[in-house]
């Protein structure tokens, strides 16, 4: 124990993974150290890691939940690869994650975790304390239950809900270790506990004050630190999820289009986030149907687009796989709806809480018939807004179901995000039709999208349903002719998306011979491997399109004009396929499926073991 803690010192970045039971409150844990540094001016970015059961068994280490991010001075691309810090609250924490920290890393644990029964529950044979196997690290073994329940025993809690308060000391000690400020936190507790459970909030304040003050005063750590403001752009900020930017892309969508908003959905991990966040924006004019299955959420949205609205329906593969008879249904209709895929680990049911990229093919090709529709990809919990935008724009112009593809690193994790002010952007152009002179249903316009006429509509009816339309007049049509006719137009109409996608951006070195392409979620890790092997003078290229289809007019020519091609997927290689089925060209595939996303250093070998092979 040092006599005289040191002056803070000043680090650029650091990355922390809080560790526990599925009970010790992780994700609450890290989810207040992310926004407190959020209002503190660092850029950040975040993973929540948990089990798939609700309440997986307690001390083990299919159990552990985990909250990991990145906070820093400068620009972040991820959640960080290795942690700094693994703040650890019971054995099957530590050795489930241990395993990532980085050389000399900190590990802050629970000394009264470490029971002989959690010890066996979590696998160990012997101490870890005092075996060396933890001789690579800073350890610091603080007595975190005994500690917070000697700072709240004046208040006479039971001992069950005494011990949850157990969190708040650890964070308040990671707070003092990093110069974060307190009142953050401090207001949250009472605005969640103050009002129907005063004697918790006080305990859980209580409790986090004894921690930042046991780490003020013991002198346990050698050092704090200090991360300084990261410089941004000046604007309105907040903390953001994936789901959450969808949410507000879908609401800001449709007052773009002057339309509602509604969302028919059936709840399923990952992507119930987002009905609950629009459930919550009634006052904003958004109707929102918890529907009794999948079937029913694709079948109400449909609904709701005949009405006139801007409709939209999540959900997560498994989910898509049961929307698909409905998505030809749409497909064939010719109506505007979005469809939001936040992609999990499969196949079936597979890794519900952990993320993939594995649902390409499906978006693509799994309707039958030939039922083309576009396909989008978000890259970055921020960029889910922008996409779900550009979903419906396209939606709106080409009167067509969309797929927009999200997955759960995104959905979940969160980084700021600068608020836009919506007068600065472009109007979505919607025109119902209203003069029945000369009306035809399938018409078609410069973009070959039939009109949108709402029923009920003064001399607009007309037919619908599955059965396929005579072209112009929407009548029942078994005519062999005009079904190539139609599919023909469905196809044509389709390809047209491109003339709305802009010039593909090449980042990087316009002489590499080497371009990273990648898409979706893997963005962050693929531009932090590049950004990190260019400031080594290593000339590469990356790009990362959102539409997926149709691809960019001029994106097979740019990929041409590498002598390699690197792409890195979580899946087996479907874009891939795509690329190969497109253009002809054959690329290093760079493939994962371990549910969980990619780090920096795996694409930057990767990409170090292409440059080798090309001499």
């Amino acid at each position: 124990m040092s006599e005289v803690a040191k002056a803070p010192q000043t680090l650029e970045s650091v990355t922390i993974r809080f560790a526990g039971d599925s009970g010790d409150g992780m994700q609450l844990t890290g989810t207040q150290f992310t926004e407190t540094s959020a209002v503190m001016g660092n850029d950040l970015s975040t993973f929540p890691d948990f089990p798939s059961e609700i309440r997986a068994p307690a001390g083990t280490l299919a159990g552990v939940s985990g909250f990991q991010l990145q906070f820093s001075s400068q620009e972040v691309h991820t959640h960080g690869d290795a942690p700094d810090v693994l703040v650890a609250m019971n054995p099957a924490a530590l050795k489930v994650a241990v395993g990532d920290l980085k050389e000399n890393g900190i590990i802050i644990v629970d000394r009264d975790a470490f029971t002989d029964k959690n010890m066996n529950l979590a696998g160990y044979e012997s101490d870890p304390f005092s075996d060396g196997s933890l001789a690579a690290y800073r350890v610091f073994d603080i007595e975190i239950t005994k500690l917070t329940l000697n700072a709240i025993q004046e208040l006479g809690l039971p001992q069950k809900q005494a011990v949850r308060c157990k969190n708040f000391f650890a964070l308040g000690t990671v707070y003092w270790l990093f110069s974060r400020e307190l009142q953050y936190t401090e207001s949250w507790i009472e605005s969640k506990f103050g009002a129907k459970t005063p004697s918790l909030a006080k305990a859980n304040k209580l409790a986090l004050n004894a921690g930042y003050n046991y780490g003020l005063n013991t002198h346990i750590f050698p050092n704090n630190y200090v991360i300084a403001q990261a410089p941004v752009e000046k604007g309105l900020y907040r903390k953001v999820t994936g789901n959450e930017a969808v949410g507000l892309g879908a609401v800001t969508a449709a007052e773009l289009a002057g339309v509602e908003l509604f969302l028919g959905s059936y709840p399923i991990t990952p992507a119930s986030e987002i009905l609950h966040f629009l459930s919550h924006q009634r006052h904003l004019g958004v109707k929102t149907f918890q529907a009794e299955d999948e079937i029913a959420g694709i079948c109400s949205a449909i609904g709701a687009s005949y009405a006139g609205a801007a409709a939209l329906t999540t959900t997560s593969g498994p989910g898509l796989a049961l929307k698909t008879e409905a998505m030809g249904l749409a497909t064939i209709l010719e109506i505007p709806l979005v469809i939001v895929n936040v992609q999990r680990g499969g196949p079936s049911t597979g890794l519900p809480t952990k993320t993939e990229q594995s649902d390409l093919f499906q978006s693509l090709f799994a309707r039958n018939g030939d039922s083309p529709m576009p396909v989008l990809a978000a890259t970055s919990p921020g960029d889910c807004f922008w996409a779900t935008i550009e979903a419906f724009r396209v939606a709106l112009r080409y009167m067509t179901p969309v797929v927009l593809l999200t997955d759960g690193y995104l959905a979940q994790g969160s980084a700021p995000w600068k608020v836009p002010q919506i007068s600065e952007l472009e109007k979505i152009p919607v025109e119902f039709a209203t003069d029945p002179e000369g009306f035809q249903p399938y018409a078609r316009n410069e973009d070959l999208s039939r009109p949108w006429a709402i029923p009920g509509t003064p001399g607009m009816m007309h037919r619908v349903g599955g059965l396929e339309k005579q072209n112009i007049t929407g009548h029942v049509s078994h005519d062999p002719a005009n079904h190539q006719v139609m599919s023909d137009l469905r196809a044509e109409k389709i390809r047209k998306v491109q003339d709305m996608i802009p010039a593909t951006e090449v980042y990087g070195d316009a002489d590499a011979k080497l371009a990273v392409v990648g898409w979706g979620g893997s963005f962050g890790a693929i531009r932090g491997a590049v950004d990190h092997l260019r400031a080594q003078g290593v000339k590469l290229a990356h790009i990362h399109p959102r539409f997926l289809n149709p691809l960019p007019k001029d994106l097979g020519e740019i990929l041409a004009g590498f002598d390699r091609i690197l792409l890195p997927e979580l899946n087996m290689g479907q874009l891939a396929y795509v690329l190969r089925a497109n253009y002809g060209i054959e690329v290093a595939r760079y493939n994962k499926l371990e549910g969980k996303p990619f780090k920096e250093a795996e694409i930057v070998t990767a990409i170090r073991a292409q440059l080798e092979e090309m001499g």
